[in-house]
């Protein structure tokens, strides 16, 4: 008998399917369930892999991005042919954008039945292109696990940009038998991140680069997510400004000196060299355009192309892993005294710090609005009291989401990404607390944002998902009906009404409490965390105006994201 064969059980493909996601460290697939893919379903379930089964495809891919963005590792989805797979591609989408690796496996109609209008016969793969890293059907039951091993490693980056791939299978593949000989011991070994050194010329670039500068900035991203150690050695060594982004928060602690977050726009213009730590400049970072940054320069670090030379080069451009390039460019500088102007980041950290606080009192004393109902500061102020800074917080919504972005701390946080993909919350958070149950998730999220999966509470009832859902619920789309009052003189189709989750969320067996009155949220939040999981539908005004209702980002400006920006730019080109 050959040695390197597997010595298991392997009397189909779709048991094959779930010995190598075992394989492959997966825990948990999330799903729901369909004939199209019961075979792999079993399979997976006598594999010992956990079925987190789902309401909505959309919220089953949601799930496994979120576990792979907590933990580092593969997620995996498992929908259903046709309307399974068309109601996953949000996720996937959000997925794609987010640079998650995320594995998509779904069925197919029996071969014999290809092409002849059998029941849910699309051709997946042709709609899922556009948005996945692979996307491809496997017709042989000899092609399954190379199929597998090269889906899972494009996922991880091995050679292109990370992110979603999908897979299906004809239903008549995955009941067949594939070939012993074809089933090696080594397509069953452990996937991971590659790891690529950097060239030490470009090492010596960036160390010259980095040691001349006065005013320097890092921005982390994604691709940063493994490298807090380096990244924190680095920016003391140099005295350099650092700013996070959504993609990387926590990597850096709030009390670090180099965290000048709430001075976002000012360091932005003044810094002299910018430093991109995995992270592409996007509408979020209005581009890199000189209009904003002036006339930094820019030295850019990723491990894949696609974080590298988006809309600016940098001077130096150094595409290797993360983790190793920061330690080496340490390494490499250990004895070098750099020129960093040590008052221009001194008085940077103490205007934010001034402005956290200010922002931290304010939040507490928000005003009601004139309605009588709370301000959204107050109810973020009152979770950050009781927030643990280890714990993971799961930001949701349109308008409520520019609110949470700054008024909660944590070492991890997730949101909507640069898609915009509202409606992620509850999916999020329930995959965070099974993924992460030594650690507290909350998630807050406007209300019409929790309506896209309100019926995932379910979900966490079933799978006892310790997580804490809190719901600011103003009763309409905030951003859009200020922008409809200021720009057009009408509301249109914008307001909801003020509906009682949390008599929806008792319905399904969550414990849950509607809070009307600030005085009333200790208590119901001291509750809540005794009785897990659980929901706060929380009465907020919409007359708070959030930063990004201000910015001009609900009317979509021209040449920028905001407002501000795009005035700027303008002005910019009109000179050049």
């Amino acid at each position: 008998m050959n040695s390197n064969l597997i010595h298991s059980s392997h009397d189909s493909v779709a048991t094959v399917i779930a010995q190598f996601l075992k394989s492959q460290g997966v825990q948990r697939v999330y799903g729901l369930c369909g004939g199209h893919i019961m075979p792999i379903w079993m399979a997976l379930d006598a594999q010992g892999i956990r079925i987190i089964d789902v309401r909505d495809e959309r919220a089953a891919v949601y799930m496994a991005h979120a576990e792979a963005d907590l933990t580092g590792s593969l997620g995996v989805a498992l929908v259903t042919a046709g309307p399974g797979v068309t109601n996953a591609m949000t996720g996937i989408a959000n997925a794609h954008v987010s640079r998650a690796p995320v594995l998509v496996i779904s069925g197919t109609p029996p071969m014999a039945q290809e092409h002849r209008g059998a029941l849910q016969d699309m051709s997946h793969t042709e709609l899922v292109a556009s948005i996945t890293r692979m996307a491809r059907t496997v017709r042989h039951p000899a092609l399954a696990l190379s199929t597998l091993n090269e889906a899972t490693c494009r996922a991880f980056g091995q050679g292109n940009e990370p992110g979603p791939v999908y897979i299906d299978f004809p239903v008549d593949v995955l009941r067949s038998a594939p070939p012993s000989a074809i089933l090696l011991s080594e397509h069953f070994k452990r996937i991971t991140v590659p790891v690529t050194m950097p060239a030490t010329s470009d090492i010596d670039a960036a160390v010259a680069l980095l040691w001349q500068a006065k005013r320097p900035l890092f921005i982390s991203g994604r691709g940063a997510k493994a490298a807090s150690a380096p990244l924190q050695q680095l920016l003391g060594m140099l005295g350099a400004a650092y700013l996070d982004t959504g993609e990387s928060r926590g990597l850096v602690p709030p009390d670090h000196p180099s965290v000048v977050a709430a001075m976002r726009g000012n360091v932005m213009g003044q810094a002299d060299l910018v430093v991109t730590i995995g992270r592409k400049l996007d509408f979020q970072l209005a581009y890199g355009s000189p209009a904003v940054f002036g006339q930094a320069r820019f030295l850019r670090i990723a491990d894949n192309s696609a974080e590298l030379r988006d809309n600016r080069r940098g001077e130096v451009d150094i595409l290797a892993s993360v983790p190793q390039t920061l330690q080496a460019i340490c390494d490499a500088a250990v004895h070098m005294k750099p020129h960093a102007d040590s008052d221009w980041l001194k008085g940077l950290r103490q205007q934010h710090l001034a402005r956290a606080d200010k922002l931290k009192f304010s939040m507490a004393q928000a005003a009601n609005g004139s309605d009588g109902l709370m301000h959204p500061n107050k109810v973020l102020a009152a979770v950050q009291d009781v927030l643990p800074q280890h714990s993971v917080v799961v930001a949701d919504g349109g308008d409520f989401l520019s609110f949470a972005r700054v008024g909660l701390q944590s070492d991890a946080y997730l949101d909507p990404g640069p898609l915009g993909c509202i409606g992620v919350g509850t999916p999020f958070g329930v995959a965070a607390s099974l993924a992460c149950p030594e650690r507290p998730v909350v998630v807050v999220t406007g209300d019409g944002a929790f309506g896209f999966n309100a019926m995932e509470i379910d979900t966490a009832v079933r799978h006892k998902a310790p997580v804490l859902i809190i719901v600011a619920n103003n009763g309409s789309w905030a951003i859009e009906v200020r922008d409809q009052q200021q720009n057009h003189g009408k509301v249109v189709g914008t307001q909801l009404q003020f509906a009682d989750h949390a008599a929806m969320a008792r319905a399904f067996g969550m414990h849950a409490q509607r809070v009307e009155k600030a005085e009333d949220l200790p208590a119901a939040l001291a509750l809540a965390k005794q009785n897990l999981p659980a929901l706060l539908d929380v009465l907020v005004t919409p007359e708070a105006e959030s930063s990004d209702a201000k910015s001009g980002l609900a009317w979509v400006p021209d040449l920028q994201a905001l407002a501000a920006w795009d005035d700027q730019e303008r002005k910019w080109r009109d000179m050049a």
